[in-house]
């Protein structure tokens, strides 16, 4: 059951989000709308991102299989609330996690400055960054999100990209993905990101998801979490 006193953040954080997922897949070419309490994609998403997202804890595991591509493997869900069981339908949970909120115009530690990039050319720069050792050469974020409002901020050292994260502002809030640190100091990092987001958006919450030890980083510097999520991952692709 959700807890009424953080609903309207885990509201934020779930919408937030699906916005931001919405984004990417507009941004590949890949339709996506919102259906009673459902966003889906009926064609597959691009990778890392879901084929739909529950909006409300009433969605249905019939609300989503009904919308999108359930022909092969490689679906995905994400379950916002964590009420979903799909394992009937040839699913099983990827990963768990937790939404987290944090509060406008709380102030951030001191922490090295994160400055947004200022054009599509150091997109690149920063997707391999972010990557590592993952780096594809088919990219996932790509110019058009500068245009739907997506804030790259980089955290640099001599002159190379080696921390960073994505805020998105939508549904009242500021969204953050993707936070990465090549020395692994997450405390740094969320420091940094927190500062430039209440630069760019002073009174605006923050919110997100995170899991294991990128959730704890998060926990000690001043969010909360508001309510669980899982992510399931169709393996089967027979009928």
């Amino acid at each position: 059951m959700t807890d009424p006193r953080t609903a309207p953040y885990l509201t934020a954080a779930v919408r937030n989000n699906a916005e931001w997922c919405d984004a990417v897949c507009r941004s590949h070419g890949v339709p996506g709308a919102v259906e009673g309490s459902v966003w889906s994609s009926p064609r597959r998403t691009p990778p890392l991102y879901p084929d739909a997202v529950t909006l409300a804890p009433e969605a249905t595991a019939e609300d989503v299989l009904a919308r999108i591509d359930v022909t092969s493997p490689g679906a995905s869900v994400k379950d916002s609330f964590a009420t979903l069981d799909l394992s009937g339908a040839g699913f099983e949970v990827l990963f768990e996690a937790r939404w987290i909120h944090r509060p406008g115009g709380e102030p951030a530690a001191p922490a090295p400055r994160w400055e947004p990039l200022t054009g599509a050319d150091a997109l690149p720069a920063w997707e391999a960054a972010w990557a590592g050792d993952d780096t594809d050469d088919e990219r996932l974020f790509l110019p058009r999100l500068l245009d739907d409002g997506a804030v790259f901020l980089a955290g640099t050292e001599a002159g190379r990209i080696t921390a960073g994260a994505v805020a998105h502002s939508a549904a009242g809030a500021v969204g953050v993905s993707n936070l990465f640190a090549a020395d692994d100091d997450l405390d740094t990092a969320w420091r940094s990101c927190l500062a430039a987001t209440a630069r760019l958006w002073p009174e605006l919450p923050v919110v997100g998801y995170e899991g294991g030890d990128d959730l704890a980083a998060a926990l000690r510097q001043g969010f909360a979490p508001v309510g669980p999520l899982r992510v399931w991952l169709r393996t089967d692709g027979s009928d």
